[in-house]
């Protein structure tokens, strides 16, 4: 069972609401991380057997030691804890004064295994190597979480070489990169058939977001980008390949969800689910593989309570059900809802023939989000481009949506977006990111090892000096 992903939350088992993390991003200088508590993907698969190992990009927190990749179910981690960083250094920066070293083996920084190669290059070569070393006959999930596409934008020259019919540098190094990251995914696959793998293996690979088109991406013809609740932003695309599946070339275009993925591949893995889970996923195999529909009809986009408000946003506006400033969007069969600020929400075209700023761009439609509006209702499947608003004319539609947003919202747990802690600093650590908290019991562990230490050496010094005086006083008396 092999994932590949350009995100690194593909295992998740609750909506956002449901975690504490419906806010932002776990940032590197935050005390943070996906809450312990909460059981992964390979926890499960290990229970069932498998041998689980994860390369690439982390980003689900590492303040502290129980927070790690491997602390989390994971046999063996190599790659970065954060977002984003250099591709060939992996170096990053949080600011200024807060740079350090990204780059892991398990919980080590990864000096001696770092050759300075690029990214998507380095984390293939790491997987194919767990491959060859592997024996095909028993269970293996491994997560193959990509850094591309991402910024910064950094490829091989020999990928931009095709691309110079582009004069967009952004999306000329975007359209290489993805060249790069295709080519892995051939070579990751033609792995699977050179050790054996490939007649019982599901590939799924995904993305976790939409694109960003001032850094070279396009998700036209649909409206918004990256970290907004527009389509553009939540229209994430990927694929299943697999000897496995009963039909073989098809589209699924029925709802799944990020917390699909999860039972999905614990049931397809021979796994357990726990009754008191309480999951918001499903399991969607049947859907994927032999076009079943699939037994997801509404799904949570999210709710955040902490981000910018609508200015005209109300509970009046919301019908007494909700109040239409707090950001958040919802899905349910053909209809989708969004209330306060959804983010930037332009229709932007494809940034290939020119080399101006987006904010230039004369074809690009320009639309105002804070012109009194703080609730939108689209009939997706009719209007997957978010054109026409039908809030005003289906108010019935809008009152039972808000009805759902309410029930959501009433078992959302508190959000987990704490202040910047200095203590993060990569100075303070060896010049490498990497966990710094320690609780009560490690700080005694700590304290425990150190008296230990400091006693053993000083029973040796005691030791030494009786043995001398002991030489001496034998001296003395012969």
């Amino acid at each position: 069972m092999i994932e590949s992903s350009g995100t690194p939350t593909k295992w998740i088992l609750w909506y956002q609401i449901h975690t504490g993390l419906q806010h932002s991003i776990i940032r590197a200088t935050q005390a943070n991380c996906l809450p312990l508590e909460n059981v992964t993907l390979p926890q499960k698969l290990k229970q069932a057997g498998y041998s689980t190992h994860m390369v690439g990009k982390w980003h689900l927190g590492f303040y502290k030691r129980g927070c790690m990749p491997t602390q989390r179910g994971f046999d063996s981690f190599f790659g970065s804890l954060l977002g984003s960083g250099d591709y060939y250094s992996h170096y990053k920066c949080e600011g200024p004064g807060m740079c350090g070293y990204d780059l892991y083996e398990g919980e080590e920084a990864a000096w001696e295994q770092d050759r300075g190669l690029y990214s998507t290059v380095m984390f293939t070569r790491k997987a194919i190597s767990i491959l060859a070393n592997h024996d095909p006959r028993r269970p293996l999930f491994l997560y193959l979480a990509y850094q591309a596409v991402h910024s910064p934008l950094q490829v091989p020259a020999r990928y931009l070489e095709r691309y110079k019919g582009i004069p967009n540098p952004h999306r000329r190094k975007y359209a290489a990169m993805v060249s790069c990251l295709d080519e892995a995914i051939r070579n990751l696959t033609l792995a699977l058939k050179r050790y054996g793998y490939y007649d019982n293996t599901v590939m799924v690979y995904s993305s976790d977001n939409g694109g960003q088109p001032l850094a070279g991406g396009s998700n036209w013809p649909l409206r918004g980008s990256k970290a907004t609740y527009w389509e553009g932003g939540i229209r994430a695309v990927g694929f299943v390949h697999s000897p496995l599946l009963v039909n073989k070339g098809t589209k699924c275009r029925s709802l799944v969800h990020i917390t699909d993925w999860f039972p999905t591949l614990v049931t397809l893995g021979e796994g357990t689910l726990d009754e008191d889970l309480n999951l918001d996923g499903y399991d969607v195999w049947e859907a994927i593989s032999e076009g079943r529909p699939s037994p997801r009809q509404e799904l949570l986009h999210n709710i955040d309570p902490i981000y910018i408000k609508a200015k005209n946003g109300s509970w009046k506006a919301g019908y007494g059900i909700w109040n239409t400033a707090i950001q958040a969007a919802i899905r349910v069969g053909h209809w989708k809802l969004l209330t306060g600020v959804p983010g930037y929400s332009d229709w932007v075209p494809p940034q290939t023939f020119s080399n101006q700023r987006l904010t230039n761009r004369w074809h690009n439609e320009r639309v105002r989000w804070d012109r009194g509006k703080s609730i939108w209702l689209f009939n997706i499947t009719a209007d997957p481009y978010e054109r026409v608003d039908l809030s005003q004319r289906y108010p019935h539609i809008v009152k039972k949506m808000l009805m759902r947003l309410a029930q959501y919202n009433k078992t959302a747990v508190p959000v987990r977006y704490p202040s910047k802690d200095l203590r993060s600093n990569p100075q303070y650590n060896g010049g490498v990111w990497g966990p710094w908290y320690k609780d009560e019991r490690e700080e005694q562990e700590e304290d425990e090892r150190y008296n230990n230490l400091f006693t053993n050496h000083l029973g040796k010094r005691r030791w030494k000096k009786k043995s001398k005086s002991r030489k001496l006083k034998r001296k003395v008396e012969e």
